[in-house]
């Protein structure tokens, strides 16, 4: 996993010396403080780790999360 910063120019994202073969499939992580969720930089790096365990098939089932849940307020 890659982790770039950029801005976007033309409509387009240009990354600050990072370089993806053509046709990488990428994530984007826009920061804006007027709309939705802002994350502080921990948070983000969290959120990153957690998007590179899903890449590598890390995950637990929907079933597993709410087994789980319902055990604890069961």
């Amino acid at each position: 996993m890659k982790i770039a910063t950029g801005k976007v120019v033309g409509g387009k994202v240009v990354l600050d010396g990072a370089t993806f073969e053509e046709g990488a499939s990428v994530t984007v992580l826009a920061r804006d403080e007027d709309e939705g969720v802002t994350l502080t930089p921990e948070e983000e790096a969290e959120l990153l780790l957690a998007i590179a365990e899903t890449d590598r098939g890390e995950t637990v089932s929907a079933e597993e999360v709410l087994a789980k849940l319902a055990r604890r307020h069961g």
